[in-house]
């Protein structure tokens, strides 16, 4: 049984990672703010841990004993990081290397990061992206998680803390909240759920790999504790999917002929990223994932019963 902290425990992905990870029989601090809500993960028996992330002595706390820190907290999204870079430059970026700096001097076997698949590798115009090609972002919230990512290698070299990246597609799914303006499905569904039209941004022909959140972190728990043989890894479904896609997915499900009102598409937004996770399966093998329309379906089940959240 490892000891594990989760930064971010109470946010989408976090939440159903300290549910795997205590499945899992791993030893599992949560923390987060929790300052507006009950946690929203399930597994009992999880040491809940309140603090500020932009608090250097509450992530001292956070990590201090811990074998093992996942780092899936971000302050930005990224519309917000978009309408402002620099306060992802000051509390992403700069947080983040404090977290690691605590991590290093704590002696955590190794860190494990959330960064981006959706975002890193920029306007390249390939099918497929894996780890070997170049990252090219050009949003300021790819470009601050490639930084991190940099920043990984550096505490590496420097106090030989090991590390993660994990470059995580567009995940979606329960607990994922919609009014945050993050993810495609989610705002979608909610938007049906009220009765207004879905913004359809550009003409639909952009593609995404799309991954259900629950899949997601059944790929991540495998890799606690393993002395993998690469710091990288894609993380996604491996399939791409057009907004018109989605849209017809959507469809599908609700049984709803919704409106669509389009708006163009932010000039840093890139046609198509799909990501290749060969790497990933040839090690760990492959992981069953859940069929977009199910996803979407347990998704909306959510968003009906909590439609104001």
């Amino acid at each position: 049984m490892a000891k594990t902290v989760v930064i971010g425990a109470n946010g989408f992905i976090g939440s159903h990672l300290v549910d795997s990870l205590a499945a899992a029989g791993h030893d599992v601090t949560a923390f987060d703010r929790f300052s507006s809500q009950n946690p929203t993960f399930d597994a009992p028996g999880v040491r809940v841990l309140q603090g500020e992330f932009l608090s250097r002595s509450d992530l001292e706390g956070a990590v201090d004993g811990q074998d093992y820190v996942f780092h899936f907290l971000s302050t930005t999204s990224p519309a917000t990081a978009e309408s402002d870079p620099t306060l992802d430059i000051r509390t992403n970026v700069a947080q983040s290397v404090e977290l690691l700096e605590s991590a290093a001097t704590a002696g955590i076997k190794r860190f494990y990061f959330a960064s981006t698949g959706g975002a890193i590798y920029g306007p390249q115009g390939k099918a497929e992206y894996s780890e070997i090609d170049r990252a090219l972002p050009i949003s300021p919230y790819g470009i601050g998680k490639l930084s991190i990512e940099h920043y990984l290698h550096y505490f590496k070299t420097k106090h030989g803390l090991d590390s993660t990246a994990l470059r995580i597609s567009n995940p979606y799914g329960t607990r994922q909240k919609p009014n945050k303006k993050q993810g495609l499905i989610p705002i979608a569904l909610r938007q049906i759920s009220m009765g207004r039209p879905v913004i359809r941004l550009g003409n639909g022909s952009m593609v995404r790999d799309y991954v259900y959140v629950e899949d997601l972190v059944r790929m991540v728990t495998p890799m606690v504790g393993v002395d993998t043989e690469f710091d990288l890894y894609n993380l996604g479904s491996g399939i791409g999917y057009s907004v018109t896609d989605i849209i017809d997915s959507l469809r599908r499900v609700t049984g709803i002929d919704f409106a669509i009102e389009e708006r163009p598409a932010p000039p840093t937004f890139v046609d198509r990223v799909v990501l290749d996770t060969e790497r990933y399966g040839l090690e760990f093998g492959t992981t069953d994932m859940t069929e977009l329309d199910e996803g979407v379906r347990l998704t909306y089940e959510e968003i009906r019963e909590h439609p104001n959240d």
